[in-house]
């Protein structure tokens, strides 16, 4: 049964029961209403709504009882009502704060009390907290946003009337798509993406991109998460070849199909993974990479700026963000150097802890279609709750590249930036001295490369200024072997290797002579 079938059942034996105040929690008051006045069609009974531009009317047939707009003259022209009719049914759709004990939460449950002996009923539809002692005269119903399979149907229906006057390329596979892109927008807001693309007259399948732009605008600036650009060049990562293969499988994964298999086998969509390793080794592009290999947006929830200097604004800011990436799915969450925002510090009131805490709790029980992409440079400072088998799908460690992955890396960096094919006896030259070097180390070398010869025209690409300019660069495995290997022994005992070749197969260079970085001339 669907979310809006459920409500709807709850909402009738509420109303066969006489329940004397619901509270109607919902952001969507027109969907209520629709709910609401099937509600009242099939159980045979009078809705009075309440709205500020109205005032008071019969839900049926739209007949105007009072044009008293106020919500106060609303409650006093019902509790006359109440008192003298039985069964009446009072739907306020601009609730004033019932958040506490204050005269406006006081009327309506007196209102509510004259409801009780009356067999009346208060709907009251708000998308804030009641006051407890009000609460406690009734019951709480919760309207969520259309779920996939109502998002389908609301897709459907408005674009079948449209099918004999207009050009319509989608097929049923391309509207379950739409319903997936849409799941977590209101169904006015879905409406409106699928009218405009209505006023252009036809709908094409490549209109499902533009979906998938709207809605990005549409959770554009929630605090905390911030949108990546990503461009389709970012698809292709050099080595990291077991990674990448774990991948491909999930991929498969994402098509209506299969998810529909899962559902049915009670299996959720993968969780995420967990990047650690040698910093500079394409953690973060992998992030980017998948976005674009998977064709999903990409978004960096950055824990510097959930965390709030008061008192429970950190967590609900976190909160706020991580509904956020479930309204935007189906999508990829990206949380770089995951340690630091989430290891604490002495001085923090436990807020860390809490934070990790929750952030764990929703990694565990988020239902929709997030996929998270954490990374991690400094693996003494991740919180042991977060490595526990389960969190994520995999902990994959990112090591230096091999000379196979050297050569496949240089390769597309000279090819980018040079325009250059790497080949030849310079090329094996250059894999061999790069030994020990980063991702980052490669592509920072290259691009220097290319700076010298945009600023001087003189500048030749020639091989020996080519091995001249790697030979200038010290790598972080030279400066800081010792973090390296104790990196390396971490992920011996807890990580996959993303290369798909035993961590540590890239020797250091044991060469502890200085090195003299020569001026290049």
């Amino acid at each position: 049964m669907s979310e809006f079938n459920t409500v709807k059942e709850q909402l009738k034996r509420y109303s066969i029961a006489r329940i004397p105040f619901i509270s109607f929690e919902t952001i969507e008051r027109s969907r209520a209403l629709d709910l609401l006045k099937s509600v009242a069609s099939e159980l045979n009974l009078t809705f009075y709504v309440h709205s500020m531009s109205k005032g008071i009317y019969d839900i049926a047939t739209g007949n105007v009882v009072t044009d008293e707009r106020t919500v106060y003259g609303a409650l006093d022209f019902f509790g006359e009502q109440m008192k003298q009719r039985q069964y009446m049914t009072l739907i306020l759709t601009e609730t004033p704060d019932i958040s506490n004990d204050n005269p406006d939460a006081r009327q309506i449950y007196d209102l509510a009390m004259l409801a009780n002996e009356s067999g009346g009923m208060i709907i009251s539809l708000t998308n804030n907290s009641v006051w407890n002692q009000l609460q406690r005269l009734g019951m709480i119903i919760r309207l969520d946003y259309p779920n996939e399979a109502e998002m389908y149907q609301i897709i459907k229906d408005y674009i079948n009337d449209y099918r004999s006057s207009i050009s319509i390329e989608w097929d049923n596979n391309d509207l379950r798509e739409a319903a997936s892109y849409l799941n977590g927008v209101t169904q006015i807001e879905a409406e409106n993406v699928i009218a405009s693309l209505i006023a252009k007259k036809s709908i094409a399948k490549s209109d499902l991109e533009e979906i998938k732009q709207t809605k990005d605008r549409l959770f554009s600036n929630i605090s905390g998460l911030e949108k990546i650009n990503v461009d389709t060049n970012a698809a292709t990562v050099g080595g990291l070849d077991g990674l990448q293969k774990w991948l491909n499988e999930k991929k498969v994964l994402l098509s209506p199909e299969k998810r529909d298999e899962m559902k049915k086998r009670g299996l959720q969509s993968p969780r995420g993974i967990l990047l650690v390793g040698v910093p500079g080794c394409g953690k973060s592009l992998s992030a980017k990479a998948i976005s674009a290999n998977w064709k999903l947006p990409l978004y960096r929830l950055d824990f510097a700026t959930v965390q709030g200097s008061y008192v429970g604004q950190s967590e609900q800011q976190l909160k706020d963000a991580l509904t956020t990436a479930e309204n935007v799915s189906p999508c990829i969450l990206w949380i770089d150097e995951i340690e630091k925002g989430l290891s604490g510090s002495s001085g923090d009131s436990g807020v860390s802890t809490r934070m990790v805490g929750q952030f764990l709790f929703w990694l565990q029980e988020c239902k929709k279609q997030v996929f998270v992409v954490a990374t991690a440079n400094d693996v003494s400072q991740l919180p042991s709750e977060l490595l526990r088998r389960g969190r994520f799908d995999e902990l994959f460690f990112v090591d230096l590249p091999t000379a196979d992955e050297r050569r496949e890396i240089i390769s597309l960096y000279m090819k980018k930036y040079l325009r250059l094919n790497f080949s030849g006896a310079a090329a094996e030259k250059i894999v061999e001295i790069t030994e020990g070097f980063t991702g980052a180390d490669l592509e920072s070398t290259i691009r220097d490369i290319a700076y010298r010869k945009l600023a001087n025209d003189s500048y030749e690409y020639s091989e020996a200024n080519i091995i001249e300019a790697f030979e200038n660069v010290v790598p972080l495995s030279k400066t800081s072997p010792e973090r390296i290997e104790a990196i390396r022994d971490w992920g011996r005992e807890r990580a996959i290797p993303a290369s798909g070749r035993p961590i540590g197969s890239q020797k250091l260079n044991a060469d502890n002579e200085k090195k003299t970085r020569k001026v290049l001339i």
